[in-house]
């Protein structure tokens, strides 16, 4: 299939071909019909992606203190490729979109095949979106209509938030498509509206909505102009007080002085809602001296970025969360039904999707207000494997599927495996489109979103999972069943009976299931290794000064993530059983807190070795950037190593060795490049099953 996206490298809008998503459960697979190209926000991140470097730089100056944070604890080199390898990635346009249920993803409710749907999916032949960012299409509403839907409920959202009853007088500043939907709506609620903008055109079909126009830049003054329209009655008598009674902004600008002319326009306890972007360098005596109210509109509506409700499909309770996102959704379709909501007149022109190009290339002349994107009406297969190379010739001794194109996967996992000469015949990934721009980019013949696929191609020797932690268990398992060796990236499950689960199938299995505990193929820990007698005790100590991560992340949803002791802590679990040489036999886990969560991110564990060692892992999440983010303490029989942060190695009471130094190294090419031997020559996995489900139990805080 064909998608619109950004190339934010080179700066082009283009049309990429991708394979078709998988329908998942919760979701809905719906082939198109149209999309509607927002010029406000389509605008901003093609301009963006057309800008120079030092334009960007000043337009994400929160984005710089994350890179120079990175530097600080990770170097130059890698901060770097991070940086240009998320530059590299396209961005996926669009999140207008209307077509035809074609599949119907398990657990979903209210829709059927061959619904017509509205969804916030982006400019693509086919999408797969979430049941909760779909809503039905009425009878009597046009697809064309229905297009504007979810431009609409982000208008609507605002004005949820901006209270009217009827009667009132409010202005709209900035007469987009959102600021002309919204205006209409406000209109269909009983108020007298104000329009500001710019655009003659734009005036004009705001007046034949029934909106008073103030076109801004005229010279005229728009403050008195607010105050005559706001209430002529109160204003025929004297009132002082006259204003509108609130404003809503759908602009966008470089400054606040959008925000102080609504403020001074108001009267006393009016209200703003912010729904575009404008500075916020907000003047306190704008609103302290009329107490008006400031708020910023989210999008669609409650339950926008909120995983549960948008991804996992879990609704809030209307009795106490009335309007969601998508309900919003079919209250703008409610309103176009009932003819109180007209986009017709909005639409500028009509195009082909095949042409979209000519669309993004008057993306900036603002005399164009929306464009339509129209699919084929019969439209080529769902086909779910996408060939990039015609001449693919199949290796001799088997080829990996990787599964997952995520951040990992691209910075780390393939570019180690190409230079390990590892034989990558599929990338799979969700929607296809990362995994199509990685699989161009590292030379793989097959991009696809079908896992099965993957399962059923004999010449897939090897599967490496590299997706998010809940699915990994799943993966691991079908692949197992299908006779595959499995590399998994940690953790190999994030529950108990996962891990009984695998370990039963690795009993009736040939195959061989590995981790990416990849601490253990470090060069300073195998330096380590070398320096360590074997069969002397050892007391260990590992720290892992992980950093603050936000705690609406994925990582800490115990159903996608399993927690960040489960998710990380286990590298260093692993490296102190791999130092000893012996599994571990207990473990206890002491959670920062008086009440801590399962899934609290900063505790002690304490290990016990069954030859006897005894360790400790402190992983932390409450430390200091500046400080290393791993360090390890070795001590045994009047001799102690201690290793800083990957980089250097100091030893004491060792004969000959003081010191060894390296660039940072966690040692993943070097398992990356064992894990090829492995596949083309044979010999013994990685690590052990029992050394692998030895760590797996111990960070689940249970016996071993």
């Amino acid at each position: 299939m064909l998608q619109v996206v950004q190339d934010l490298k080179q700066g082009k809008t283009r049309l990429e071909e991708v394979p078709v998503p998988v329908v998942r459960p919760g979701h809905l697979l719906i082939r198109a019909r149209y999309s509607l190209v927002s010029a406000g926000t389509e605008r901003m991140l093609v301009e963006f992606g057309k800008a120079g470097w030092l334009s960007r730089i000043r337009q994400q100056p929160e984005k710089v203190q994350m890179v120079l944070d990175k530097i600080k604890a990770e170097g130059l080199r890698p901060t770097l490729e991070a940086v240009f390898a998320k530059l590299g990635q396209p961005m996926p346009l669009g999140y207008c979109h209307v077509g035809v249920v074609e599949e119907v993803g398990e657990g979903v409710r209210g829709f059927s095949v061959g619904d017509r749907v509205v969804s916030n999916g982006p400019h693509a032949e086919w999408v797969c979106v979430p049941e909760n960012l779909a809503a039905r299409i009425p009878e009597g509403v046009d697809d064309k209509d229905a297009a504007f839907t979810v431009l609409g409920a982000i208008g609507l959202q605002g004005i949820r938030l901006l209270n009217p009853t009827l009667g009132e007088t409010f202005c709209v500043m900035g007469l987009g498509l959102i600021g002309l939907l919204t205006a209409e709506l406000l209109l269909a609620n009983g108020c007298r509206v104000i329009g500001v903008d710019p655009e003659p055109e734009r005036l004009k079909l705001a007046e034949a909505m029934g909106v008073i126009p103030f076109r801004a830049g005229s010279g005229e003054d728009v403050l008195a102009f607010a105050e005559r329209h706001s209430s002529p009655f109160a204003a025929a008598q004297g009132h002082r007080d006259a204003g509108v009674d609130g404003v809503i902004i759908t602009a966008s600008a470089k400054n606040d002085e959008i925000v102080h002319q609504s403020a001074q326009m108001c009267r006393k306890r009016g209200r703003i809602v912010l729904v575009g972007v404008v500075d916020l360098n907000l003047r306190r005596s704008d609103f302290y001296e009329k107490e008006l109210s400031f708020q910023v509109s989210c999008s669609y509506g409650p339950g926008r970025y909120d995983e549960d409700y948008e991804l996992r499909g879990r609704d809030y309770p209307l009795p106490y969360v009335r309007w969601t996102e998508k309900r919003n959704f079919e209250a703008v379709l409610q309103m176009m039904q009932a003819g109180k909501l007209n986009p017709a007149p909005l639409v500028s022109q009509i195009v082909p999707f095949g042409k979209c190009e000519q669309v993004y290339e008057r993306i900036s002349d603002r005399k164009v207000l929306a464009s339509l994107l129209e699919y084929s009406s019969e439209p080529a297969p769902a086909q779910h494997s996408l060939r990039l190379k015609a001449n693919y010739i199949a290796p001799p001794g088997g080829a990996c599927a990787v599964v997952g194109a995520g951040n990992f996967s691209s910075r780390v996992i393939l570019p180690l495996l190409k230079k390990a000469g590892m034989p990558v015949k599929h990338l799979i990934s969700a929607a296809g489109l990362s995994g199509t721009h990685l699989a161009k980019k590292f030379d793989i013949p097959f991009s696809g979103t079908d896992y099965e696929a993957v399962l059923q191609d004999p010449e897939v020797k090897l599967v490496v999972v590299a997706t998010r932690h809940h699915l990994h268990a799943p993966m691991a398992a079908a692949a197992l069943r299908a006779g595959k060796h499995v590399f998994v990236e940690k953790p190999p499950a994030i529950r108990l009976e996962e891990v009984e689960m695998l370990e039963k199938l690795l009993q009736e299995s040939p195959s061989a299931l590995m981790v990416g505990y990849n601490r253990r193929f470090a060069p300073l820990v195998q330096k380590m290794k070398e320096l360590l007698p074997a069969a002397s005790p050892k007391t260990m100590v590992a720290v892992m000064n992980a950093g603050y991560i936000p705690p609406d992340s994925w990582v800490h949803d115990m159903e996608q993530g399993g927690g960040r002791i489960v998710g990380e802590a286990c590298h260093l679990m692993d490296l102190l059983q791999y130092l000893s040489g012996s599994l571990i036999a207990e473990v206890h886990i002491d959670r920062l807190g008086r009440h801590p969560a399962p899934n609290t991110d900063s505790a002690s564990i304490s290990l016990k070795f069954a030859n006897g060692d005894i360790g400790s892992v402190h992983y932390f999440s409450t430390g200091s950037k500046a400080y290393s983010k791993e360090r390890v303490e070795v001590h045994s029989e009047g001799k102690t190593l201690i290793l800083d942060n990957f980089r250097k190695l100091h030893g004491y009471g060792f004969k000959g060795f003081r010191s060894a130094s390296s660039r940072l190294d966690k040692g993943h090419a070097e398992q990356f490049r064992r894990l090829t031997e492995f596949l083309l020559k044979g010999g013994e996995p990685l690590m052990s099953a029992e050394e692998i489900f030895a760590v797996s139990r111990a960070s689940f805080g249970g016996k071993t």
